[in-house]
C-alpha cells in the first residue's frame, strides 16, 4: 500500500473534509499566491521515487550546465544564441554571468507508471512557488489528522525559503552577518512597467526573505543609485540584486540603459546578482533539446544516460532533416505532423505556458501552421507525457486531479516540492492563473 492509499483509507473514517481543511490553512495562505486556498490533501512520496527524483534531476543539471564548455569551448554566446536567445540578449547574459551556474531551479513534472518526466526546468530567481512550506506548517499546526499521519509515517519536507536564503548567501559568497557586520542586504528589484502591479506581492516576498536572516526590502530597477562602484538604495549599500526581471525583458525600449549600474556594478564584484542572468539560458528549452539529442549522447556515461532517458522525453528543436526517432531516421517536420496527438510545440524562452502548441488539443490545419512557422526559430517539439491521477477528497466522495510537481535545487541538494493541481485532465498547461490550486508534499526521509 502505498503513503497516497494509507492516507485515503484512514481519512475516509477520520479525516478533514476539504472545507475542514481549507478553512485551517486559509490564515497561513492568505496573502500569497495561494489565494488563501488549498487542494484537499497533502501529496505524498516513499523514499525510493523521492530519491531517485532528486538523483535524475541532479544527473540534468549537471548535463545542462555543461553544455557551453561541452558543445561551445567555454563561448556562454554562442551557447545562448543555440538555445533561442537574440544577440543582444546573449551580450547582456555573458556579461551578467558568473562562472558557476545557480543551483536554484525548480524542475516541473508529470508523472507516470513508470515515474517522472521533466516537463520544463524553470532556473533563476522568478521561479515562483517558494514559500510552499507555509502550507505544510499550516497542514501539521492545524489539521491534526494529518499531523499524526505524517508522524505514525516519519515523514518530513523541505522549508524552500530556508533553503533559498543559503543559497543566496552562499552564492553571492556574503556572511550570515554581511560584509559590515550587519545583515546582507538583498533587494528584489524588477522592471519599472511590472513594479507596480507586483509591488505588494515583492515587499511581501521581502518579509519572508528577512524571516529568515537577510534585510530584505523590493524596489523598481530605476530606483537604484550607481555611485562609488556599488549600487545604493536610499543610502544603503546593496550586497546582492534579487532580479526579477528575466531575460525576455531585454529586449523592452531602455532595458539595457536600465540594467547598466546593475551590469557594472556586479562586474566591478561589489554587489551579487541572485540569479546571475546566465542562469535562464539553463532552463530554455532549447537546453533539454541539446542534451536530448542523439548527437550529443557521447557525452554521457551509461548511468548518466540511464538517468536523462528516464527523466528527460524525447525533446528536439524545431529544424528541417532527419532526427532520430525510437531508433529510427524520420523527417522532423514529417514525424511531428504523423505524430501530432503525441507531441507538444514549445518556445524556448518564454514561460508561464506562453506559445505552447498541445497537439492533441488542436486541429491539423492549425497544427501543421504552427509546426511550419516554428521552423528554424527558437522553438521545440517535445513528446506528451501522460500522467496518473490521483485522488483527492470532496465534500461527498473522491475526484481526480492532474498533478504537477514542482521540485527544487538548491546549495544544499533538494530544496522542497511545490504541487499544483488541476480538473483539466488532459494535459492543458497547468499554473495558478488558470485556476490550479496548490498543495504541499510530504516524503519519507
Amino acid at each position: 500500500m502505498t503513503l497516497t492509499d494509507a492516507y485515503l483509507t484512514a481519512a475516509a473514517d477520520r479525516g478533514p473534509k476539504p472545507a475542514e481543511l481549507r478553512a485551517a490553512v486559509t490564515g497561513a495562505v492568505t496573502g500569497s499566491i495561494y489565494g488563501g486556498d488549498s487542494l484537499s490533501r497533502p501529496v505524498f512520496l516513499e523514499r525510493e521515487p523521492y530519491t531517485e527524483l532528486i538523483a535524475d534531476l541532479e544527473v540534468l543539471f549537471a548535463a545542462i550546465t555543461a553544455l557551453p564548455e561541452r558543445l561551445f569551448g567555454g563561448d556562454l554566446v554562442a551557447f545562448a544564441r543555440a538555445v533561442g536567445l537574440s544577440e543582444l540578449q546573449a551580450q547582456v547574459v555573458a556579461r551578467g554571468s558568473t562562472r558557476a551556474p545557480s543551483r536554484f531551479c525548480r524542475a516541473d513534472l508529470y508523472r507516470d507508471a513508470d515515474g517522472f518526466h521533466l516537463l520544463e526546468l524553470n532556473t533563476g530567481s522568478t521561479a515562483g512557488g517558494v514559500d510552499n512550506a507555509v502550507l505544510n506548517r499550516a497542514m501539521l499546526d492545524e489539521v491534526p489528522f494529518i499531523r499524526e499521519f505524517v508522524e505514525t509515517h516519519q515523514l518530513t519536507f523541505e522549508d524552500t525559503m530556508a533553503e533559498l536564503v543559503q543559497t543566496i548567501i552562499a552564492e553571492g559568497k556574503l556572511s550570515d552577518d554581511g560584509p559590515t557586520g550587519e545583515k546582507p542586504f538583498v533587494v528584489i528589484a524588477d522592471f519599472p512597467d511590472s513594479y507596480p502591479d507586483l509591488e505588494q506581492l515583492l515587499h511581501k516576498g521581502a518579509a519572508d526573505l528577512a524571516a529568515y536572516g537577510v534585510d530584505a526590502t523590493a524596489c523598481s530597477v530605476d530606483s537604484l543609485e550607481f555611485r562609488d562602484d556599488c549600487l545604493w538604495l536610499d543610502g544603503r549599500r546593496v550586497d546582492t540584486i534579487y532580479r526579477l526581471f528575466m531575460i525576455e525583458d531585454l529586449i523592452k525600449p531602455g532595458a539595457l540603459e536600465l540594467l547598466e549600474p546593475v551590469l557594472r556594478a556586479a562586474e566591478l564584484g561589489n554587489v551579487s546578482i541572485f540569479t546571475s542572468l546566465d542562469a535562464e539560458l539553463y532552463g530554455s528549452k532549447g537546453a533539454l533539446a541539446l542534451v536530448s539529442d542523439e548527437a550529443n549522447r557521447h557525452l554521457y556515461s551509461a548511468d548518466e544516460l540511464a538517468r536523462l532517458d528516464r527523466i528527460l522525453p524525447w525533446t528536439r528543436m524545431v529544424r528541417q532533416g532527419p532526427v532520430t526517432v525510437d531508433g529510427r531516421q524520420r523527417d522532423l517536420v514529417e514525424y511531428a505532423l504523423a505524430d501530432q496527438n503525441r507531441l507538444v510545440l514549445k518556445p524556448t524562452t518564454l514561460h508561464a505556458g506562453q506559445g505552447v502548441v498541445l497537439g492533441w488539443q488542436t486541429d491539423e490545419t492549425t497544427w501543421k501552421s504552427s509546426v511550419t512557422a516554428a521552423l528554424d526559430s527558437p522553438h521545440i517539439l517535445q513528446r506528451r507525457i501522460d500522467p496518473v491521477l490521483e485522488q483527492f477528497p470532496t465534500e461527498d466522495g473522491m475526484e481526480p486531479l492532474l498533478l504537477l510537481w514542482g521540485a527544487f535545487l538548491v546549495a544544499n541538494g533538494a530544496g522542497g516540492v511545490w504541487v499544483r493541481g488541476s480538473r483539466e485532465l488532459d494535459g492543458a498547461v497547468v499554473n495558478t492563473t488558470t485556476g490550479a490550486v496548490a498543495s504541499c508534499c510530504f516524503h519519507e526521509g
